[in-house]
């Protein structure tokens, strides 16, 4: 904790500056690609002025992914920053302890026996996050709440899940379509028509974790001393990690098996203004989240253009070196916790 103080700034400069962030991010995103478009013609289609092929690669290509990236890098890092500060595990993350998992495989299922109901796909998602998380959490609990076994267990969740999509696939191929992108995690040809929905489950689910903040932090001190100033220690815990399924359903929907977003993150944005406020803590998440996230997408298609790659081949170079920097921290604290 101590470590973590050492680095941070005064929020109100940091909110500013990561918001500053993700919003150059997101210019960057509607003006670099296989063709490039000026920041003025960029403007003039998103006022409704411009006209011609670079409007129409702006509104119809760019728009609707940079939106998709800005909302699932929110919502993955809020995600991960609740479920880290819920289980008091720095290496529990959505894509980790099986959350994304399990909603990439109730996204499958839905895609296959009701593919004209886009619009449920997020409540499928959310139900798939929740049972994954509440079974990691379980068999954890049941055989040692260490941090390596709520790991161990979330691998575990994860290859089962992952071979469910798989065998969803095999009798449905076509159920999730551009299904490489999916499994990787990849923000291209999206729509506002698929984003929308995801948005609307994502922005209840952050207002109420900011509405809870407090009582995240009061959990922060302990169940025991949550429950002796009169907190429902168990219900909320169960409440908050909904709300994190929620979120990362919610990107998982539309945006595929991303990892490490709701891991890198967090990390990040603690170093930077500690953690003595899960509110300020929330909001700088889901601001750098966003940019994290948006980043990654201009690299994935500027990088070798006019190919490009899923973002999510992306964020695992950059996130797994990172996984496995913070297993090891973690791994010689508990060494020296032990001496």
């Amino acid at each position: 904790m101590k470590r973590l103080r050492k680095f941070s700034i005064p929020t109100e400069s940091v909110l500013p500056a990561l918001a500053a962030l993700a919003g150059l991010s997101a210019l960057m995103s509607l003006c670099l690609g296989a063709v490039p478009v000026a920041p003025g013609a960029v403007l003039a289609a998103l006022l409704g002025g411009g006209s011609g092929p670079a409007a129409q690669i702006v509104l119809y290509a760019r728009l609707p992914r940079t939106c998709g990236c800005l909302l699932a890098g929110a919502s993955l890092a809020v995600s991960g920053t609740v479920i880290q500060g819920v289980l008091g595990n720095p290496l529990a993350a959505p894509n980790v302890i099986g959350v994304n998992a399990g909603a990439g495989f109730c996204t499958a299922v839905c895609a296959a026996l009701w593919p004209a109901r886009t619009a449920a796909l997020p409540l499928a998602a959310f139900l798939g996050a929740l049972g994954g998380v509440l079974l990691v959490l379980t068999i954890a609990e049941r055989s040692g709440a260490s941090r390596m076994t709520l790991v161990l267990a979330g691998v575990a969740v994860s290859g089962m899940f992952g071979a469910g999509i798989d065998a969803v696939l095999t009798f449905f191929p076509d159920a999730l379509n551009g299904y490489t992108d999916f499994r990787v995690g990849g923000v291209a040809n999206l729509s506002m028509a698929r984003v929308a929905p995801a948005l609307w489950a994502a922005l209840p689910a952050f207002l109420l974790a900011l509405s809870l903040a407090g009582e995240l932090d009061v959990l922060l001190l302990g169940e025991e001393t949550a429950r002796s100033l009169g907190l429902p220690a168990g219900r909320l815990r169960v409440f908050l990690l909904a709300l994190a399924a929620a979120l990362a359903g919610a990107a998982v929907s539309f945006a595929g098996l991303l990892g490490f977003v709701g891991l890198v993150a967090p990390h990040m944005v603690r170093r930077l203004i500690g953690e003595d406020s899960s509110a300020r803590l929330l909001w700088a998440s889901a601001l750098g989240g966003a940019a994290l996230l948006t980043l990654c997408d201009v690299l994935a298609r500027t990088l070798f253009a006019p190919y490009e790659l899923p973002v999510g081949v992306v964020l695992s170079l950059l996130g797994g070196p990172f996984f496995l920097w913070l297993l090891l921290r973690q791994r010689r604290r508990g060494g020296r916790g032990h001496a």
